[in-house]
């Protein structure tokens, strides 16, 4: 492990160290918390990162996306992510999907170990979710964190455990329509929604979501034998 890990060294030691580079982590989605778990689990020294998303940086992401400056703007976001990731750790093995998450996507040609459920679209994450459950892929999805402002009513938790969070609610319901299992972990809040008409985001909320979803793979991997 190169210098640039030597403080992260410090406290998970080498051989957890080790344990993160020889790590592949899919994030799916690059918005305001995926980007910010992208980010976080190339500053802990995962080897592969695989990022996928087909938009765009465009000036309404600047209120909360790691992506999104005056630079960016009508960038791939995986191209912006990309070079982020390389600045971070140019010894970082990225593989970028520039695609829409769907069932013609080809994210499943690629071998990795865990995956971060970051979507909107809820067709799409149902998909995704369903995808990772039948192939056993260890995952984490990320709930609702539109319209809301307060850090600590999020938690990681199991998706039937979730409460004000209607993302969850209708995720749960097309579960069940399904017959899908409703008992894997998401990041959710249970703050009630603020009422407005524009989904509005947060950062710090969002960005809060990110980092605990990277921490929850980066400990995953470490206490897995």
């Amino acid at each position: 492990m190169n210098s640039f890990f030597q403080r992260l060294e410090a406290l998970l030691g080498i051989e957890n160290l080790e344990k993160l580079k020889n790590s592949s982590v899919a994030v799916v989605g690059l918005g305001g918390v995926g980007g910010m778990a992208t980010i976080s689990l190339a500053r802990s020294g995962i080897g592969t990162i695989i990022i996928q998303d087909f938009d765009v940086v465009c000036e309404s992401n600047f209120n909360r996306q790691i992506i999104a400056n005056v630079d960016t703007i009508g960038k791939k976001k995986v191209d912006v992510m990309e070079e982020m990731i390389l600045k971070i750790n140019p010894n970082c093995n990225v593989i970028k999907l520039d695609e829409k998450f769907n069932s013609s996507s080809r994210l499943f040609e690629y071998k990795f170990d865990y995956l971060i459920d970051a979507i909107d679209s809820v067709d799409d994450k149902i998909l995704l979710i369903e995808s990772c459950l039948n192939k056993k892929i260890d995952f984490i999805s990320s709930m609702g964190t539109a319209k809301k402002v307060d850090i600590k009513k999020l938690s990681i938790t199991k998706i039937n455990q979730t409460a004000y969070d209607p993302l969850a609610k209708v995720v749960r319901r097309k579960l069940r329509d399904k017959n899908i299992s409703d008992n894997f972990m998401v990041l959710s809040s249970n703050e009630e929604p603020k009422k407005t008409t524009i989904l509005g985001s947060y950062m710090p909320v969002t960005a809060s979501a990110g980092l605990m979803i990277s921490d929850y793979i980066i400990k995953m991997i470490i206490e897995k034998n």
